[in-house]
């Protein structure tokens, strides 16, 4: 007796594991493909901000403190002090007060530099002041002018249309032309033709808009014959195949279960090949579900099952 409850603990408690285990899968499976999705996304935003945003932004910034820090740089010598004392305290010109920067060379509004100090959070709990004239000016301008808030709906618009309009470029005759041929001189050069044609499948396959038509849906005896699989017809092979056999040939492709996706390619006769009253989405369903989803139409009538039960 005692053996007999032991043994029904130990069972029990793999249940309960087996349980959550299979809970702990499920909900895994729930929660990857949307979190793998962010990854994806957050991957791709931060490699175009910092490969093209940021640099832009940087040239525009730039510009933009050449521009406003020459407007109040073109100070008369005469109206700068002179003395080491008053230097410190700075001045005023044309009702404008300056003050000395960091380094007590160089002057500056004095709202730009409280402007900058009393926002200096905004860059992080742990920046530090700027250390020159030239550094409190690119501050101002990225918190008066370039505020990300502006900056990024802006960039996106911009770089959208770019795309847009390189897109229609590849497309003409001359654009298609200076495409290939700056692909002929990558693919020529070694190292770098194996980066870029790797790069340039897995980019084909994401952006393309070509898509594998499937025809119909066929059974057929696969992998070997007397075992029935769901494949979807996606042409009629090759025709070298097709005068081997002296018949018409069809390619399928072989879907895995559950991620349709993936799968393989086969050729069969098309005698072979028994089509079957499912749409692609049914069909689809079958697979993820690994046979537990079954269409209406296809689901064998009860007199069927019974007699499958009983004995010969």
């Amino acid at each position: 007796m005692a053996r007999s409850e032991s043994t029904s603990a130990v069972a029990s408690r793999r249940t309960v594991r087996g349980g959550f285990r299979r809970v702990v899968l499920r909900g895994l499976g729930g929660v990857l493909p949307p979190l793998l999705t962010i990854v994806v996304l957050i991957w791709a935003w931060s490699t175009i901000e910092s490969y093209v945003l940021t640099p832009i932004e940087s040239w525009v910034r730039w510009g933009i403190v050449v521009n406003v820090e020459n407007t109040f740089s073109e100070i008369p010598a005469d109206a700068q002090p002179t003395l080491t004392s008053k230097r410190t305290e700075g001045f005023t010109f044309e009702g404008i007060r300056y003050v000395p920067d960091p380094t007590g060379r160089r002057y500056l509004p004095e709202k730009v530099k409280r402007h900058v100090d009393q926002r200096l959070g905004d860059f992080g709990p742990f920046t530090a002041a700027p250390s020159s004239a030239n550094a409190y000016w690119h501050r101002y301008v990225q918190l008066k002018y370039l505020q990300r808030r502006f900056v990024v709906p802006v960039f996106l618009i911009l770089f959208t249309t770019v795309l847009y309009f390189l897109g229609r470029i590849v497309t003409i005759g001359l654009g298609r032309w200076v495409l290939q041929g700056f692909e002929r001189a990558i693919l020529g050069t070694p190292v770098v033709s194996k980066v870029y044609g790797s790069v340039k499948q897995v980019t084909d396959f994401a952006f393309s808009e070509r898509e594998i038509e499937f025809n119909r849906v066929v059974a057929i005896q696969y992998p070997r014959e007397g075992i029935w699989s769901i494949g979807f017809v996606t042409g009629n092979s090759m025709q070298g195949i097709a005068d081997a056999t002296g018949e018409p040939m069809l390619s399928i492709l072989m879907p895995t279960s559950p991620m349709p996706m993936t799968g393989f390619t086969v050729t069969v006769k098309k005698s072979e090949a028994i089509d079957l009253d499912l749409t692609i989405d049914e069909a689809i369903q079958f697979v993820v579900s690994c046979g537990v989803v079954v269409p209406s139409q296809q689901i064998p009538k009860v007199e069927d099952r019974e007699g499958s039960n009983e004995p010969e």
